[in-house]
């Protein structure tokens, strides 16, 4: 269970790390309010990330974009600010991407089986909120695992 735990874990995370790597600036496709994201990211690339919270964290568009104050218009206001949830995954991105670059890469593991970069789906497993008896029991399984190998 664990192994196949970090399999997807792994691999969700490589995509993800391949995808933010391999981002090559575009001319600008007019987005805005992007103020964690690279004003001149394309719309694949976006659209990436966007679909990464969703599966992440097992919601639709509408969960963080609030709906278009003109009714006649059923799009949604990507540009919106309204949505506290918008604003608290702009926090968490920003948060994950310290993580990563300070603690989660080659640099700083010495254990080559260690998590090697943090995701959204690391805490939230699909659910909105994270749930924090998982996560402990995670965290507490390893610390287990380096006790026994020391």
């Amino acid at each position: 269970m664990k192994e196949k735990y970090l399999t997807v874990l792994f691999i969700i995370s490589m995509i993800f790390t391949i995808s933010a790597t391999s981002y090559k600036p575009n001319a600008p496709d007019g987005f805005k309010n992007l103020k964690v994201l690279p004003k001149d990211i394309s719309k694949e690339k976006l659209d990436s990330v966007m679909d990464h919270f969703a599966v992440s964290l097992g919601v639709k568009c509408s969960f963080c974009h609030a709906a278009n104050a003109d009714t006649t218009n059923r799009h949604l206001d990507f540009a919106s600010d309204k949505k506290e949830e918008k604003n608290i995954a702009r926090k968490m991105f920003q948060m994950t991407a310290y993580l990563n670059a300070n603690y989660f890469n080659e640099e700083h593991s010495d254990q080559p089986d260690t998590i090697h970069a943090i995701v959204c789906y690391t805490c939230h497993h699909g659910t909105k909120e994270p749930d924090s008896k998982v996560f402990l029991a995670l965290i507490d399984s390893t610390l287990q695992v380096k006790k026994k190998g020391r």
